[in-house]
């Protein structure tokens, strides 16, 4: 049987790879399909406005968060071996959720800095994709999309970063970067 669900990326250095992710999700889930939301390297209690939207309004919309931070934003205070527990019971939780082909829409935000980080095996993630319910689509987000991956991909936008204020000093503002 033809798989109905394709595969999308949103990579590269500039900002909306997680914001288009989520436009997405939320056009899929007022369509009617059941959307799994997870969030690799967001803690459960980190405010954003899309964990306050999914959770109290959004009711086809499931939010998982991998409850961990990547090392990037904390530095050698990391636990590494925590990370990537927590990635992995994370993906095992995300392969236990898609096997009854009930989810509609996948969303892996961040699943290539797992896979880039080490706390996923590239050909586990793969695997996953050839063999998940032939319905399901599936977003990928994260920086440097592996090559192999972008290979499977139906679309793969990539966002370009041509100024941030981030590069002037700028601070993350609520309602915008989270």
């Amino acid at each position: 049987m033809k798989k109905t669900g394709l595969i999308h990326i949103y990579t590269g250095d500039g900002k909306g790879k997680t914001t288009a992710s989520i436009g997405l999700a939320v056009r899929a889930a007022g369509s009617g399909l059941n959307v799994l939301f997870v969030q690799f390297f967001k803690e459960d209690n980190a405010e954003s406005g899309e964990k306050a939207f999914f959770r109290n309004i959004a009711g086809n919309i499931e939010l998982i968060r991998s409850n961990c931070r990547h090392p990037f934003f904390t530095g050698a205070k990391t636990d590494e071996d925590a990370v990537g527990k927590a990635i992995k019971n994370t993906f095992d939780l995300v392969r236990e959720k898609t096997a009854s082909g009930n989810v509609g829409l996948l969303v892996l935000d961040e699943i290539m800095a797992a896979i880039n980080g080490n706390w996923l095996d590239m050909a586990e993630v793969i695997g996953f994709l050839d063999s998940r319910p032939h319905t399901l689509e599936v977003v990928l987000t994260g920086r440097n999309a592996p090559p192999a991956i972008v290979k499977m991909a139906d679309y793969v936008t990539e966002m370009l970063k041509i100024k941030h204020p981030f590069d002037a000093g700028g601070v993350a503002r609520k309602g915008i970067e989270y």
